[in-house]
């Protein structure tokens, strides 16, 4: 059962070879995480959606609000009884027609859901291995930072971190700086002090990004910085995690010879549900 263009339905009867998410990976999407029927962080990801749309030109229904939104994605998973846990996922694609110059900016949409199995957040503690991904880059320009059906650097990294039996792999812009996982925003702690990359760097404008940052710059002790990492960057750190809305925050345990501890990472998923609660 899906969502499509407001219906729910078993099929979308939509023809591939016309799609043109498919044929050129004309399409955006927000993957969300659903709570007792609520989605997390709502409003972020609407307006990142919006913007998203904006950017490439993609003309937003006027009926699609947030509410609309919201409404949309609780019809689905309350349809498949999975409101008390699921991961959702929106999609946005151009109406077929054209080669790459499109003969349409209207779009459609599809709402996916399924069950995932704890509703909040917990701190992983098993090994959780990385290292850099180098076969590809990131280049920095404001595409790198949506959330495009075009995810080949991603898709290749997690084949290459298959083939040498790692959990993740950092992915590097041109610059050769560090900036995300292949899932997730990344984070790296030296002293007190906590360090992300800016978006200028061509990293993901994440959701839970967001979300970690306001948490951290209220937390005593801590000193939050948006400045670019090198790889050397990586092994005098203490700490370093990953983050995104579904596993919220991910501590990794070993990049290269170097190991890690997760002491913030585990305070920082604390304070995370407790704004999930409260909120």
């Amino acid at each position: 059962m899906i969502n499509y263009n407001g219906n729910l339905t078993d099929n979308t009867n939509l023809t591939l070879e016309q799609n043109r998410g498919f044929l050129y990976g004309d399409a955006v999407f927000e993957t969300l995480k659903v709570i007792d029927g609520k989605i997390l962080f709502a409003e972020d990801h609407y307006f990142r959606l919006m913007a998203s749309m904006r950017i490439i030109r993609m003309e937003i229904p006027m009926y699609f609000t947030m509410e609309y939104m919201e409404e949309q994605v609780k019809a689905l998973t309350e349809n498949l009884e999975i409101s008390a846990s699921a991961r959702a996922r929106v999609t946005f694609f151009r109406k077929p027609g054209g080669l790459y110059l499109p003969t349409t900016n209207d779009a459609e949409f599809i709402i996916t859901a399924e069950a995932i199995a704890e509703p909040l957040y917990s701190l992983n503690e098993d090994t959780y291995e990385v290292d850099l991904f180098k076969d590809f880059y990131v280049t920095k320009q404001l595409l790198s930072t949506l959330k495009t059906t075009n995810k080949m650097v991603q898709i290749t990294g997690s084949i290459f971190a298959y083939e040498n039996g790692l959990n993740n792999c950092l992915l590097i812009n041109d610059d050769k700086n560090v900036i995300e996982a292949l899932q997730g925003n990344i984070f790296m702690l030296k002293g007190n002090k906590l360090v992300t990359p800016p978006i200028t760097d061509g990293c993901l404008n994440g959701i839970m990004r967001k979300q970690i940052l306001s948490i951290a710059r209220k937390t005593e002790g801590i000193e939050v910085s948006e400045e670019s990492i090198s790889p050397f960057d990586l092994q005098k750190a203490d700490e370093i995690f990953i983050t995104n809305v579904i596993k919220g925050i991910q501590p990794i345990t070993k990049y290269r010879k170097k190991e890690y501890g997760n002491a913030l990472a585990s305070e920082l998923i604390k304070k995370l549900n407790v704004l999930i609660r409260l909120g």
